[in-house]
């Protein structure tokens, strides 16, 4: 066989890991010596040699047909039956995702130098965002649950890092503590889901635990009376991991406020790195998830929520970064319904052409900031178009391809999960499936308007700026940089800026009509028979499952895009676009009257459903309320009365019974008579009474 003379080398993955960090490692504690130029070449030539050999091995694997990689690298330890290693598991899913992970993250490099210029911690940033990019390569790669879990911890520490980057700012410091402390909610949660794993399974590795799945089948009792499926517990304690790391509602709070970081590092954590780390996780434990549609339906209903209820959000804020950070939320949820629905590819298919558009629009966002000279509100912008047209056009390319514009990447990816959460809702009913459904499909309409409407008010209309004076504390680089004031024109970034924006914005065009075939459907674009698809072997899909019938029905990429115009998700998608023109670009004033007339839902929305203050003042002000009830009953209770208050006790009886001690006959004399006297005086009762 062919395919068989290629294999994937163990010191080419060793490089695509070790590039990263050894960039890391030079910037970060060689900064000073080798100075701005020698920390961003030194990192940027080491992403850029993890991007070629990433596309190299997916190249090996997809061109080649070489066998998928797995095997160890490094014994960590060894406890009885139980091993941990530091190994590879390299199939096309993983190939894919680090692509994805290092083109993404070499471009933001590229970016950084022209956004980052200014700032006096430049080395030191270039330092973090390569130490990001080894962290999550650690993670997709991992054969094991014990260097995925390192991973997964790693890219935790190193977001707090870079959501904190400027931390002489107090708004920084409390997102990246808020980031750091929702997350190990929901690692709390994936831990449980790894110990579950070695209690019943009795291994870390991947392709051992998935050999030997029968061993979860049994049942375990959760409360008294009601068992439950130990691969329901395994998977919910798993998917409350992911919850956290893909920020889906509750544990979604802290991801808008990580905007409170530069935009490169926006771009990065939102697009292709750690909010798709759950995504990825869930689709690599697609044979655990399987067993359980318990835990499948509790994935779909807290996508369906995420996907649906935080794009409302986006509605109502002003700040630029904050609508694209709500839009990330709704995105992942989108994803998340598709693991639901156990259309695990199509999920995984929506993360890389989402990463691609997504970053295009926070880097778009970063360079407007510039132009803007560091403003983010959206109220003070406007008629940008004319002064900044290359970050115009990418951002309206990223922009239609966010709302799933027929022929753009997003159409194919966004389109395959309505159509799987609808053959989902057909062939099982019920209110979970209905609602997932709806869900999604109402999710375009509310993806198109607030995207129009950022794009309305930041490049069209007024030119809103000149009526404002620029508040020097307002935008992403006040943090200490100079205020240039308002008095210059807006202008196009540089070229590290918009070179990185170009480029992403052809992926965002292309990516999704020439993969979406071969990639969920093993087809070619035409629709003529290519073998399987994708990502068989890497994902385990049910054998007929929602993507089985899709797959029947796609006929290629040219005939999807042309039926998706006829389409409710084409047609919710245009009455946002035409409400958001005419509210936006029309009618300006309509917006204002809007918000007069549904001023409670608005207030709700600008609230956020309350979840900030449920997490603040509940969780957190509740802990600190029984931290410190707890300290005044330690000292009050336990010291003061059960310890000091024994001791004082004690002192005050003996003070009394040493009145008693006079140390004169007659006083013991008097004693002995009058307990003599009621001594007689008791025994005559009890006789009298007996």
């Amino acid at each position: 066989m062919p395919g068989m003379e290629f294999a994937i080398s163990k010191t080419v993955l060793l490089a695509v890991v070790l590039a990263p960090l050894i960039g890391a490692t030079v910037a970060g504690l060689f900064g000073r010596q080798v100075g701005r130029a020698g920390s961003h070449s030194i990192t940027i030539l080491g992403v850029a040699a993890s991007c070629a050999l990433s596309i190299y091995v997916l190249w090996q694997l997809v061109g080649q047909g070489a066998a998928p990689f797995n095997e160890n690298v490094y014994t960590f330890f060894q406890v009885g039956s139980i091993d941990a290693h530091v190994g590879f598991m390299v199939d096309k899913l993983t190939a894919m995702m680090m692509v994805v992970v290092t083109f993404v993250s070499l471009l933001v490099h590229v970016y950084t130098i022209g956004y980052m210029a200014e700032d006096p911690g430049y080395q030191r940033f270039f330092s973090y965002i390569s130490l990001f990019t080894f962290s999550m390569l650690m993670l997709v790669m991992s054969n094991n649950f014990m260097q995925l879990f390192f991973g997964w911890e790693a890219v935790g520490l190193v977001s707090y890092l870079l959501i904190g980057f400027w931390f002489k700012r107090p708004t920084a410091i409390f997102a990246n503590l808020k980031a750091f402390l929702v997350n190990r909610v929901g690692d709390f949660g994936f831990l449980l889901g790894i110990a579950g794993i070695v209690a019943w399974v009795g291994t870390l590795d991947y392709a051992t635990a998935f050999h030997n799945l029968d061993k979860i089948n049994g049942t375990v009792e959760i409360f008294h009376g009601h068992p439950w499926s130990m691969a329901t517990v395994i998977g919910i304690c798993l998917f409350i991991g992911a919850m956290g790391k893909s920020a889906q509602v509750p544990l979604h709070v802290w991801l808008p406020d990580s905007m409170e970081g530069p935009t490169p590092i926006s771009a990065l954590i939102h697009a292709a790195t750690m909010v798709t780390a759950g995504i990825f996780m869930v689709a690599r434990m697609s044979p655990i998830f399987n067993l359980s549609p318990v835990a499948l339906d509790f994935i779909l209903v807290i996508g369906a929520t995420t996907a649906f209820f935080t794009g409302l959000i986006g509605i109502v804020q002003n700040d630029i970064k904050r609508v694209i950070a709500y839009s990330t939320l709704s995105q992942l949820g989108y994803m998340t319904v598709a693991l639901g629905v156990s259309a695990y590819s199509a999920a995984v298919f929506h993360l890389m052409t989402h990463a691609f558009f997504k970053a295009l629009l926070f880097l778009a966002a970063g360079s407007v900031i510039i132009g803007m000279h560091h403003e983010q509100d959206m109220r003070r912008m406007g008629g940008l178009r004319k002064y900044m047209p290359i970050t115009f056009w990418t951002s309206l390319v990223g922009t239609l391809a966010l709302i799933g514009t027929p022929f753009f990447a997003g159409f194919y990816s966004k389109d395959s999960i309505i159509d799987a959460a609808k053959e989902h809702a057909l062939e099982h009913g019920g209110f979970i499936a209905q609602y997932g459904y709806y869900a999604v499909l109402l999710g375009a309409f509310v993806t198109s308007f607030y995207s129009f409407r950022l794009l309305y008010l930041t490049f069209f209309g007024k030119e809103r700026f000149r009526e404002v004076a620029h508040d020097a504390h307002h935008g992403d680089h006040a943090h200490g940089h100079d205020d240039h004031g308002h008095a210059h024109e807006p202008h196009e970034s540089p070229w590290v800026v918009t070179l990185p924006l170009i480029l992403l914005a052809i992926p965002s065009v292309i990516v999704g009509y020439l993969t979406i075939g071969p990639m969920l459907h093993g087809k070619t674009t035409a629709g003529a028979e290519a073998g399987k698809s994708f990502f068989d072997g890497s994902i385990q899909l049910p054998t007929h499952g929602v993507m089985a019938k899709l797959g029947e029905e796609f006929h290629g990429s040219l005939a999807m895009a042309l039926h998706g115009f006829t389409q409710w998700p084409f047609v919710l998608t245009l009455a946002g676009f035409l409400l958001a023109t005419w509210m936006y670009l029309i009618k300006p004033e309509a917006a204002a009257r809007a918000c007069k007339t549904f001023a409670l839902p608005v207030r709700i929305l600008e609230d956020k459903y309350g979840f900030d203050k449920l997490w603040i003042n509940g969780f957190a002000g509740g802990s600190l309320l029984l931290g410190k009830l707890s300290r005044w009953f330690d000292s009050r209770v336990i010291d003061d009365h059960l310890v000091n208050g024994a001791a004082r006790d004690t002192r005050d009886v003996a003070a009394v019974i040493r009145r008693l001690q006079t140390g004169y006959l007659y006083s013991y004399a008097f004693a002995m008579i009058v307990g003599l006297i009621l001594l007689l005086a008791w025994l005559i009762k009890s006789g009298a009474g007996a």
